[in-house]
């Protein structure tokens, strides 16, 4: 039988290690990306939290109350020319920039369109008023027609 020298045995085996080696560093390389590419864990303490702000406790769509709101065309009798009389319900609260969303329904009870907006319109705590705007083209075949208020932006 053929014996292979000894100085052949050590490399051979030098050269297993040297394997082990890589897969170990490409393991180790892997991992470390595989652990930058994770988002941080959030540890928050007390101080870094923020402070709860008391516009966050403001809500526009409930506090504000449309009392009215009547559409009307204009003269062309191609734009909504909307009248809306808002409350501000809010004993805290005055709103201004107030966003609301129209809506034109058919007769078969399909939007035809939608609209949003804001009106100018600051509203202390308790107080009312009416608004007058140009809305958009007054789609033919409205049937039904509705104004909500979305959303405002509160003070204190």
């Amino acid at each position: 039988m053929f014996e292979t020298p000894d100085t052949e045995r050590k490399s051979s085996g030098t050269g297993m290690w040297t394997g082990v080696a890589v897969v170990v560093i490409i393991i180790a390389v892997g991992a470390y990306f595989y652990m930058k590419s994770q988002p941080a864990a959030k540890t928050a303490t007390p101080a870094a939290a923020p402070a709860a702000t008391a516009q966050s406790n403001a809500d526009a769509v409930h506090d504000l109350r449309v009392v009215s709101a009547k559409m009307d065309k204009d003269p062309t009798g191609n734009v909504a020319i909307w009248s809306v009389d808002i409350k501000n319900q809010s004993s805290t609260f005055t709103y201004s920039a107030i966003a609301y969303q129209t809506t034109y329904i058919g007769a078969d009870n399909s939007v035809l369109l939608q609209n949003a907006g804001k009106v100018n319109l600051s509203l202390d705590p308790g107080d009312e008023q009416t608004a007058q705007f140009r809305d958009a083209l007054y789609p033919s075949g409205t049937a039904v027609f509705r104004f909500a208020v979305t959303g405002a932006s509160a003070t204190k």
